[in-house]
């Protein structure tokens, strides 16, 4: 059987290869049986691991969690380095020049072509 990446082990198959498990690599219970991933979530939620929500984020209402969001925002923009004003001027000045310039190719062309419609079907 070849192994692809983002297998998944199944208990028809007898891999173990994806299986998650001890140190080892293996998973499995006292008497050394092998659980699949299902069983391993099963018991994991019946012991209260993952069925609950915990943490910090559970404890937030919906404006708070707004609040952290837009605090976070400011501090990425606070990271962000903005151009200098010589910069920002260089900048916009490159981009208008090549608007005009791609402007002007467009309409020679537009102009060359309806001249040469006009002289074919006159």
């Amino acid at each position: 059987m070849t192994e692809t990446t983002g297998s998944t082990a199944t208990p028809e198959s007898g891999n173990s290869e994806g299986a998650e498990g001890t140190a080892d690599g293996t998973a499995g219970t006292e008497d050394g049986k092998k659980l699949s991933r299902r069983e391993r979530r099963r018991a994991n939620k019946a012991e209260g691991g993952e069925g609950k929500k915990s943490g910090k984020r559970a404890k937030k209402g919906l404006f708070a969690r707004t609040a952290i969001f837009y605090r976070q925002i400011i501090a990425e923009l606070r990271k962000v380095v903005w151009p200098t004003r010589s910069q920002l001027i260089q900048y916009t000045t490159v981009v208008v020049v090549f608007v005009v310039v791609m402007m002007l190719v467009v309409a020679g062309l537009d102009w060359v072509f309806g001249k040469g419609a006009f002289w074919i079907f006159g």
